[in-house]
């Protein structure tokens, strides 16, 4: 019995991403922040399975948050926290948890950490408005916080702010097995290798198998990742897909 077998089935935390903002869908800001929270996951040992792009539209923001925090471990929200009228993030997490919202006594001494009483004004004593039962998530940045209620984390536009809270919940957070993965550049085209690789991924329940095909120096060609959280099933099968790619290029 192999020592995979003799192991502990793996610990799969789920994880999505709801970004909101008009400004995103009509391509006057270019998002910064899936990519990153991507890979801090990732790294962390939380698989990101959905990411959704709304409007800022209460209606919206609403349904998709509750589609989203009963499907998966965690939600994280970018966007729509700041002090503009169309920043309506905290109202909408608010009606998707059926509790009121009200300017909250922590996040206003933490604004008064930067602003003076006469430049705390309507505007940005907006951002201590907070959906009741939630908790704080600090920002060192510039001081406006975020907060997580239930299973959702609702953070920042701003990459550098969002980044900053994203440090904050991190710890916080229970993870799972992370997925191990390796890469080998194939040197063909992807049709070259589409079929050989999908019999190697039969061959291989329980790792994914995924081709990218770029152009390098040479013209085109394909890159091979190989995902698992079993060491030794990364392994066979990454020989395997060595093999493969040594056969095709001996046969062509």
């Amino acid at each position: 019995m192999s020592a995979s077998q003799n192991s502990q089935p793996p610990v799969i935390v789920t994880a999505a991403i709801l970004v909101i903002g008009d400004e995103i869908l009509s391509g006057r800001t270019k998002d910064k922040n899936i990519g990153y929270i991507a890979d801090y996951l990732t790294n962390i040992g939380i698989e990101l399975r959905e990411v959704r792009v709304v409007p800022d539209v209460t209606d919206e923001i609403v349904a998709a948050l509750n589609a989203l925090r009963a499907r998966f471990s965690y939600v994280f929200t970018t966007g729509g926290i700041g002090p503009t009228h169309d920043d309506i993030t905290a109202d909408a997490v608010a009606a998707a948890f059926g509790v009121s919202i009200d300017y909250d006594p922590r996040a206003v001494a933490m604004m008064r950490e930067r602003f003076s009483a006469e430049d705390l004004n309507e505007a940005r004593m907006r951002m201590t408005r907070i959906p009741a039962g939630a908790e704080l998530i600090a920002n060192s940045v510039s001081k406006a916080p975020g907060f997580n209620i239930g299973n959702v984390y609702v953070m920042a536009g701003v990459p550098t702010i969002m980044q900053a809270m994203l440090d904050v919940v991190g710890p916080t957070l229970k993870t799972g097995t992370k997925i191990l993965s390796d890469t080998v550049q194939a040197g063909m085209r992807e049709g070259d290798i589409g079929g050989p690789l999908a019999e190697v991924a039969k061959a291989h329940p329980g790792v994914s198998i995924g081709s990218y095909p770029f152009w390098s120096e040479t013209g085109p060609d394909t890159n091979i990742v190989v995902r698992s959280r079993d060491p030794q099933k990364l392994q066979a099968a990454m020989a395997e897909v060595k093999r493969m790619i040594d056969a095709c290029r001996k046969a062509g």
